[in-house]
């Protein structure tokens, strides 16, 4: 079928993606431009995963301030060429990023960087919690998981739901952002500064 140019050019704005692949996208969806919009996320999502194992050494540093001046962050996030950091999508997806962190408080980046002690920790106080219940091991084992799982969606940034978006998680904000952008993207540290509170650092 004949794809009208138009349309291509709204799909391009709407996912960042190539001409070709929105043109392909449109003629396998029969033009239709939400099922092309989703064709191209699925797609670059594939795409996505493979490049998050390159090497990320540029990006910025970018400061959050919040209205009133009583709640800021400094975060850093990495990518690929100091081309893909000085885009808007990239300083979106910064922006966005900041925000999460000035609402949430997330103690750790990911489950990978929460300290043992701390896992430690967490998971006696829910043993404890669960064995008064008499439930056998295997059952007192998976309750604690499920607890644990939870207890890492509210501190872990990267498993945390969307502020903007319940519906999607911030690592979904980020690989949405490789997809587009074409580049692996990391978040390093950051820190979050509250008037009256102690800071967060990551």
């Amino acid at each position: 079928m004949s794809i009208d140019a138009k349309t291509v050019k709204v799909l391009r704005e709407k996912t960042g993606a190539g001409m070709m692949d929105c043109k392909r996208a449109l003629v396998e969806t029969d033009g239709n431009l939400e099922k092309a919009v989703e064709a191209l996320r699925k797609a670059g999502v594939a795409k996505a995963v493979k490049k998050g194992s390159r090497s990320a050494q540029e990006g910025l540093i970018y400061s959050y301030i919040h209205h009133g001046g009583r709640l800021g962050v400094l975060l850093e996030v990495n990518c690929e060429t100091d081309f893909v950091a000085k885009t808007e999508g990239f300083k979106e997806l910064i922006h966005n990023l900041s925000i999460q962190i000035a609402a949430t408080s997330p103690a750790s980046v990911s489950r990978d960087t929460v300290s043992k002690d701390l896992i430690e920790k967490e998971k006696n106080i829910y043993i404890e919690q669960v064995k008064s219940s008499k439930k056998p091991d295997n059952v007192i084992e998976k309750i604690v998981e499920g607890k644990m799982d939870k207890y890492f969606q509210e501190i872990c940034l990267l498993e945390q739901p969307f502020i903007k978006d319940p519906d999607k998680i911030v690592k979904d904000l980020i690989t949405e952002s490789i997809a587009t952008l074409g580049e692996n993207i990391t978040v390093g540290r950051y820190t979050r500064f509250a008037i009256g509170e102690s800071h967060n650092e990551n």
